[in-house]
């Protein structure tokens, strides 16, 4: 077999194989509107919550079971046309929330160490974290 017989061999051999196709990616990474829905403040963050979301915030000082109040509203939004942006809170708007439980966030790992000397140092931290659920929006 000389070598210009191989290489058409080889090149028969790829084309022999199918090739792979995969089915077009659904838009499902966007989250559909659904009124009312607001963007409040809290813990230094800002969350977009509609009625019967369920979110993790920065710990809160109230106990599981209870309500908690938010008025740090910025943005509500109670239809496709109907909007209201606050400077910087919108007068007379409140998101409630029922206080689902107090919980931690996954251990985030921290390690120190100097170069050139076996100097480590290992430490690990949990945040802490409220599960909330909104009950209402007003505004």
């Amino acid at each position: 077999m000389s070598t210009a017989e191989k290489t058409t061999d080889t090149t028969a051999k790829k084309a022999a194989k199918p090739k792979k196709t995969s089915a077009p990616k659904a838009d499902s990474a966007k989250k559909s509107l659904q009124f009312p829905y607001a963007v409040i403040r809290t813990g230094g963050k800002q969350y977009r919550v509609a009625q019967g979301d369920m979110i993790l915030v920065e710990k809160l000082e109230v106990e599981p079971g209870t309500t908690w109040t938010a008025e740090d509203v910025l943005f509500v939004a109670s239809g496709p046309g109907a909007i209201k942006i606050g400077q910087p809170v919108v007068a007379g708007a409140k998101v409630t929330f029922e206080v689902l439980q107090q919980t931690l966030d996954k251990k985030i790992l921290i390690r120190h160490s100097r170069r050139r000397q076996n100097s480590r140092k290992s430490m690990g931290h949990r945040q802490p974290q409220t599960r909330i659920l909104v009950k209402s929006i007003v505004g």
